[in-house]
């Protein structure tokens, strides 16, 4: 048994240590360098005021005009070409313009440039050199599921010093995706982090499917050899003195005394990194089921919504959104990042969708539920408004609970036990987002990056053991 478990760690060892080594420096720059993506701060400053005197179709019009039938949100943008409605259902998304309810998505690089280059004055960024450089489904940035609506993107590089590149949705003509070469979003840093530590090179990631397998396999056999490691690690190990010695010496010793420091933290993280793949295999994904996103997602009377009511848009409005809670019609007027004001059915204005009409809603979904209580900022089981600093609501219904954020009745969070264990077992294990350490982020960076500097060197060990022993394998 004991020569089955040395043999099989031998040649996973040999196999996996490259990847270790790679998933642990890689762990270190992802800690600094997040994956480039449009923050909400970005896209709400790109946006223009909407041109009111421009819009001459209702909300029920829109909806008819784009043949969603299952509509559930509707937007009011101003693009550089004149104001758009944006239509969302379940599965589809539509652009369709303002004025005459035609068609409105872009398709050619020209009308892309055009709405690039006003995103970018509208956020102070230099434009005058900007150019669209490619149209394509995918690349190394947008491989990312939640840019399938959009597809294919018009990459625009802006040419300024920061080297931005701005993506412009095919579907509705918005920007959706910000990289630049320097700063935050890093595109040379993410090649070295993200990129490799995902083992996200576009054309596996394009396949969302065949990229989940492979990863998820890879994965899983890295934490096999990592259990063989630390089976053998503890029964090799030797007590002198009250001292744990090996009996090995040079870099055998020195992988076996590391990896008997390391192994509490090499199979968490070993194992939490095998369980970011999970995607539904042994937890649930906390996604709604089918007749609560019935609920939530039910397509409203949009005839609800008078024509006439496009006047009485706030003129300093960069986005309206429409959206029904609890089987009413809501309009939501984003006026800045911190600054909305919504109207209900009642036509009544309020920064936020009340805690009364959120707990109707939840009622809906589930028996036997609390009243809507906000959540805290140092909650074990967080989640984000979208408006900054916006309360978010969370209703317990037994073991189940929602969290619905008050700005746009959005649920953010569905967690049953499974998926409050995920959190754990997961998020605390794979990034250290216990909330003691949350509440210490200096103290917290200085464990991430010294532990995955432990295990990096650990990792280096067993690349030198695995030298050698193929060397004395196909050399004599």
């Amino acid at each position: 048994m004991m020569g089955a478990i040395v043999l099989l760690h031998r040649w996973l060892g040999i196999a996996f240590c490259l990847l270790f080594a790679m998933w642990f420096a890689t762990g270190i720059v992802m800690h600094f360098v997040p994956f480039p993506s449009l923050t909400e701060a970005e896209r709400i400053a790109g946006l223009a005021p909407v041109d009111r005197t421009e819009v001459r179709i209702g909300v029920a019009d829109a909806v008819a005009a784009s043949g969603i039938a299952d509509a559930t949100r509707l937007r009011l943008i101003q693009r550089s070409d004149g104001p758009v409605y944006v239509v969302s259902g379940s599965s589809h998304l539509r652009a369709v313009r303002a004025t005459d309810g035609q068609d409105a998505s872009v398709r050619s690089p020209e009308a892309a440039l055009a709405i690039a280059q006003v995103h970018a004055r509208q956020r102070g960024l230099d434009a005058a050199h900007a150019a669209v450089v490619a149209q394509a489904d995918y690349d190394q940035w947008s491989v990312p599921n939640g840019f399938d609506r959009h597809r294919p993107l018009f990459r625009v590089a802006l040419g300024d010093a920061a080297g931005t590149e701005l993506y412009v949705s095919s579907r509705t003509g918005e920007v959706v995706l910000d990289t630049t070469r320097s700063e935050k979003k890093k595109r040379g840093w993410n090649l070295v982090g993200s990129v490799l530590h995902w083992i996200y090179p576009t054309v596996l990631r394009s396949n969302w499917a065949l990229w989940d397998g492979v990863v998820w396999t890879l994965s899983l056999l890295a934490l096999i050899a990592a259990m063989l490691g630390a089976v053998l690690g503890i029964v090799r190990s030797r007590m002198r003195r009250y001292r744990i010695s090996s009996p090995y010496r040079g870099w055998h010793a020195l992988h076996h005394i590391i990896g008997l420091v390391a192994t509490v933290f090499v199979l968490t993280w070993i194992f939490s990194g095998w369980l970011s793949m999970d995607h539904g295999r042994l937890f649930s994904r906390g996604q709604l089921t089918p007749a609560e996103a019935g609920v939530i997602d039910a397509s409203p009377d949009w005839t609800t919504a008078p024509s006439a009511e496009r006047k009485r848009i706030s003129p300093s409005a960069r986005e309206v959104e429409w959206f029904a809670v609890d089987g009413s019609l809501y309009r939501r007027e984003r006026i800045g990042l911190e600054k909305q004001v919504v109207v209900g059915p009642d036509s009544e204005e309020a920064p936020i969708v009340s805690a009364r009409v959120i707990g109707s809603m939840v009622t809906k979904l589930a028996t036997a539920c609390n009243a809507p209580s906000i959540l805290a900022d140092s909650d074990d089981y967080p989640a984000q408004s979208v408006v900054p600093g916006g309360p978010v609501y969370r209703s317990r219904c037994g073991g189940l609970w929602f969290d619905i954020d008050s700005a746009d009745g959005r649920v953010l969070q569905r967690l049953d036990a499974s998926r409050r264990a995920y959190r754990w077992f997961y998020g605390a294990l794979h990034t250290l987002d216990f909330p003691v350490l949350q509440a210490h982020p200096r103290l917290r960076d200085v464990l991430i990056v010294g532990l995955c500097a432990l295990g990096l060197v650990f990792s280096i060990t067993g690349i030198v053991i695995g030298w050698w022993r193929l060397r004395l394998s196909f050399v004599s």
